[in-house]
């Protein structure tokens, strides 16, 4: 009988909070009692890896978090095995986490004060050209995607590319996500693929982590034309706590700046919020051979550099939602940015 390969231990870094967590008992109303949905984060792609950094998120008083588990520069295989190590991992710690596979689930984790989990893709390339794929990876858990991260690929653009729109195939991509119940994703999308997936998709659209390029002009940001688009979908823009699309720094206020920019746009049913917090900056997943700057091109006064960039934490979510408070939104307005808006999203986009 072969025996398992034995596997070296993984370090866990990042489950250590970066900031001061706001005591439960100085949460808003709101904030205590509403869902709050972060659209995407990010834990290192390793098979059987550690989730415990994810508690982070359920001390914060998270009800809800999207987490990568693959880019485009992560073959098949090894997103597949990320994947069957997340399930596991939340498998076997039922008492503080649920994997999302309906909205019911959401709202169970908010009664029991769990976590609840889902998954996201950045890219297509892990479809390797066959639609069949998206079934299966919406069964194992994924429920958001985009095509392309940040480069050109076969089926879309990226936004470091040429401002490529989609493909013959990328269209049936987006018509397969919205029959097996995959949210469309625009974020690290070129401003053409962005706009040809939002003419396509018959359910609403999101981006799940991009700012206003109106006050930050970075390539990862979109312009008030993609923010429109988006909500004329039905779907949203999800404001992201990265320090080089925020602009200035990583403050709240900062973040708050291109949250009322898209309210004033479209409206506050249109706004969600997307953290991206990276768990672990030490660890690269980019395979061995490729070089980080075509991934991530260096822009003027703003080379993303994982190991210096700053990354707004999870703890931060009740200050925010405090700030909204303080700033004039209304108690139903900051349950709505919190997570209400993708709770309406994902009851369309999941189904």
């Amino acid at each position: 009988m072969n025996q398992p390969i034995a596997q070296p231990p993984i370090p866990v870094r990042g489950a250590e909070p970066t900031e001061p967590l706001l005591p439960q008992a100085d949460w808003p109303r709101v904030y205590r009692d509403g869902i709050v949905w972060d659209a995407h984060a990010c834990l290192p792609l390793l098979p059987n890896y550690d989730c415990r950094a994810l508690q982070r998120h359920r001390a914060a008083g998270a009800t809800f978090v999207s987490v990568n588990v693959g880019m485009d520069f992560n073959p098949l295989a090894q997103c597949i095995r990320v994947i069957a190590g997340f399930r596991d991992w939340i498998g076997k710690h039922p008492q503080d986490f649920i994997l999302a596979e309906t909205l019911d689930d959401v709202r169970r984790a908010k009664a029991e004060g769990k976590l609840a989990v889902a998954f996201d893709l950045e890219g297509s390339m892990m479809l390797d050209d066959d639609l069949a794929m998206l079934g299966l990876y919406r069964d194992l858990g994924v429920r958001q995607m985009h095509l392309a991260y940040n480069r050109d690929n076969p089926i879309a653009g990226g936004c470091f590319g040429r401002n490529q729109g989609l493909s013959d195939l990328g269209r049936e991509v987006v018509r397969e996500c919205n029959r097996v119940g995959i949210v469309m994703d625009c974020s690290h999308s070129s401003r053409q693929t962005s706009l040809d997936v939002m003419a396509v998709s018959s359910k609403p659209v999101v981006f799940s982590h991009s700012n206003a390029k109106a006050l930050c002009d970075h390539p990862r940001n979109i312009d008030d034309v993609q923010i429109k688009a988006a909500a004329a979908t039905g779907g949203l823009v999800c404001v992201t706590g990265i320090g080089p699309f925020l602009g200035r720094d990583i403050a709240t206020e900062t973040l708050l700046a291109h949250i009322d920019h898209m309210v004033k746009l479209v409206g506050v049913a249109h706004v969600g919020i997307g953290i991206d917090y990276s768990f672990d900056t030490e660890h690269s997943d980019l395979p061995d051979g490729e070089d980080p700057k075509d991934w991530w091109p260096p822009v003027e006064g703003s080379d993303f550099n994982f190991s210096e960039v700053h990354f707004m934490p999870p703890e931060r979510l009740p200050f925010i939602a405090l700030a909204l408070l303080k700033h004039g939104y209304s108690e139903a307005d900051t349950a709505a940015i919190l997570g209400g808006n993708f709770m309406r999203v994902a009851g369309e986009g999941w189904s």
